[in-house]
């Protein structure tokens, strides 16, 4: 059996008012949350570790006691978490004053432009890095060397680049017999894994 209990259900289900926020105010405080981070465990505690804590020592299990019992541990912890945001939302609101048409034609432009361009010349930006840890010059695969499964060359060596992810899809039984470079992508930018 298969079925889905809808959000407004749980809410039922465990007797828990709904409660309503203007139009687009919960995604721009749930925003300001984020940068701000108010809601990491440093500040309002590990919340997975803390419900079961609280199902264990208390006698009826309800929304009720479960603020009761979470404020006695936490007792400046809504405060101090409101603080946070309400500095991040006061950020939001001085930058929002700047944004206009042009700033936002600028942003578009390199979304789709600048950061597309970078997000899949992937291979360019690798063998740029690895050239200037090496200081070698590099270069792209011609077509005929790609069919070799060469991507590109630093100095004479020729690469292959993989995501990490290609790992463990069961292709390295493939064999290229060139050296093999793998990447993943992350907030800081790509970790790139060089074979030896």
């Amino acid at each position: 059996m298969e079925f889905i209990i809808k959000q407004d259900e749980i809410q039922n289900y465990n007797n828990i008012c709904k409660t309503e926020f203007p139009k687009y105010t919960s995604q721009l405080i749930n925003w300001a949350n984020q940068n701000a981070q108010g809601t990491r465990p440093k500040h309002i505690g590990q919340l997975s570790d803390l419900f079961p804590e609280f199902q264990r020592s208390a006698g009826e299990i309800n929304v009720h006691n479960w603020e009761n019992w979470y404020l006695q541990k936490y007792p400046d912890v809504i405060e101090n978490v409101t603080n946070k945001i309400v500095n991040q939302i006061d950020n939001l609101k001085e930058a929002i004053q700047l944004i206009d048409r042009n700033l936002i034609e600028k942003w578009v432009k390199d979304f789709v432009i600048n950061k597309t361009f970078a997000g899949f010349n992937v291979q360019y930006s690798i063998l740029s890095a690895l050239a200037d840890k090496l200081n070698l010059p590099f270069r792209i695969a011609a077509p005929t060397e790609e069919s070799d499964g060469i991507d590109g060359f630093v100095g004479d060596t020729p690469y292959s680049i993989k995501p990490a992810s290609y790992k463990s899809m069961g292709r390295l039984s493939e064999n290229i017999g060139v050296k093999k470079i793998f990447y993943s992508k992350n907030k800081q930018g790509l970790t790139v894994e060089i074979e030896d």
